[in-house]
C-alpha cells in the first residue's frame, strides 16, 4: 500500500493528495551549491587540523588557545596563521580521524601571518594550494576550521572583496600590511585562524583569520608570494627582509611630472623612521617614491615585493619628487629587525 502525504491548498484550504514517491530523494534534492560545499568539506576535512597550543607567561603561569592549520605535506608539515602560535614552540594537533599528535613551530613570519608546523604523524592528508590571484568577486568559497575549538565546522559563501590589506606584525615589533588580502562572507569566528579558505574544485587559496573580528571574514591568500615565505620557513625557518624605516601609501603625481614620466600616481612618504637607512639616505616625509631600483612604485605592495634578503646591504638608486622635481638618492637597506 503506497503512502500519501497531504498538504493545505493555497486556493480553497482542502487537503490535495502528493504520492510520497513523487518526491525527489535527499540526493536529488541537493542543488549544484550544496553539492559543492559537501564535496569540498568532505575532501578538504582531513587535511584540516584542530591545534590546542599552550604558552607559558611571566611566573610561571600556562595560557591554551586553540586554532586551525593545514596539512601541506604527507611527512607531516602544516600551515597556520603566525598570531595562533605567538608566543608558543609547541602544541597537539588533532584530525577528524581522531588522530591526536604533537607538533612544534618550525618557522613563523609574523609579517606574513603565516607559520609552518611540523607534525610527528606520517601519511597526512595534504590539501591541494590553489592561486588566489585567479579569484573573483562572487565567487563560492568555503571556509573549514575549529571555531571556538567545534572542530571541522564549515561555512560557506562568496568572495566579498579583492586586494584588502591587514596590517599585521609580532606585538611591540615591526608592523607591516599584508596586501591582496581575500574578503569573504563566509562566517569566520575564533579558532578558523589558520584554516583553509577553498574554491570551488578544492584547493586551498587563503589561509583564514579572524582577527578582524566577527561579520568580516579575511584570509591571507595563497599565491607566488606566500608560496616562497612557506618555502622559506621549511627550509630555515624564519623570513629576511631588507628594511628602509618608511611608511608609505599611494598618492597621485604632480601633473606635470605625470605627463614627463607618462604616470599617474607614486608612493608618498608618510613617516620615516629615525636613524633608519631612509633617513641616513635623506628621505623626508612627503616625498614621493617613482622607483627603486629600477622598479616603478604605484602601490605600497610595490616597495614590500622589492625588500628580499638579496637586497640587504646592497646600493639601490631611487627617483624621487620634492618640491615639484625629480631628484635622484641612493639608499642601502639594512635587515629588518625581528
Amino acid at each position: 500500500m503506497s503512502s500519501t502525504l497531504y498538504f493545505l491548498d493555497g486556493a480553497d484550504g482542502g487537503p490535495v493528495r502528493e504520492p510520497a514517491g513523487d518526491r525527489p530523494t535527499d540526493d536529488e534534492a541537493l542543488d549544484a551549491y550544496s553539492r559543492v560545499v559537501t564535496t569540498v568539506a568532505r575532501e578538504l576535512a582531513p587535511s584540516v587540523a584542530n591545534l590546542r597550543v599552550t604558552r607559558r607567561l611571566r611566573g610561571g603561569r600556562v595560557a591554551m588557545g586553540g586554532g586551525s592549520a593545514v596539512v601541506i605535506a604527507p611527512d607531516g608539515f602544516l600551515l597556520t596563521s603566525a598570531h595562533v602560535v605567538e608566543g608558543a614552540n609547541s602544541g597537539e594537533a588533532s584530525f577528524v580521524d581522531g588522530r591526536a599528535m604533537r607538533f612544534t613551530v618550525a618557522g613563523a613570519d609574523p609579517l606574513s601571518d603565516l607559520a609552518v608546523l611540523r607534525a610527528e604523524g606520517r601519511d597526512l592528508i595534504p590539501a591541494q594550494l590553489g592561486d588566489a590571484g585567479h579569484l573573483q568577486v562572487g565567487q563560492l568559497v568555503v571556509a573549514i576550521g575549529n571555531p571556538h575549538g567545534y572542530a571541522g565546522s564549515v561555512t560557506a559563501g562568496v568572495v566579498s572583496a579583492l586586494g584588502r590589506s591587514l596590517p599585521v606584525g609580532r606585538r611591540g615589533g615591526p608592523r607591516r600590511m599584508v596586501e591582496n588580502v581575500v574578503q569573504t562572507d563566509a562566517a569566520l569566528n575564533p579558532g578558523n585562524s589558520g584554516g583553509a579558505l577553498v574554491d570551488g574544485s578544492g584547493r586551498v587559496v587563503g589561509i583564514n583569520t579572524a582577527v578582524a573580528g566577527v561579520g568580516l571574514g579575511l584570509a591571507v591568500p595563497i599565491n607566488e608570494a606566500t608560496r616562497l615565505i612557506v618555502s622559506t620557513l621549511m627550509a630555515d625557518g624564519r623570513v629576511r627582509r631588507a628594511w628602509l624605516g618608511v611608511a608609505v601609501g599611494p598618492r597621485p603625481l604632480p601633473p606635470r611630472v605625470a605627463g614627463r614620466l607618462d604616470r599617474e600616481g607614486a608612493i608618498e612618504v608618510i613617516e620615516v623612521v629615525e636613524g633608519s637607512p631612509a633617513a641616513q639616505a635623506g628621505v623626508r616625509i612627503e616625498d614621493l617614491l617613482v622607483d627603486l631600483d629600477g622598479v616603478a612604485l604605484t602601490a605600497t605592495d610595490d616597495l614590500q615585493r622589492l625588500m628580499t634578503v638579496e637586497r640587504i646591504g646592497q646600493q639601490l638608486k631611487a627617483t624621487v619628487v620634492r618640491d615639484g622635481e625629480l631628484r635622484s638618492i641612493t639608499l642601502v637597506p639594512r635587515e629588518l629587525p625581528e
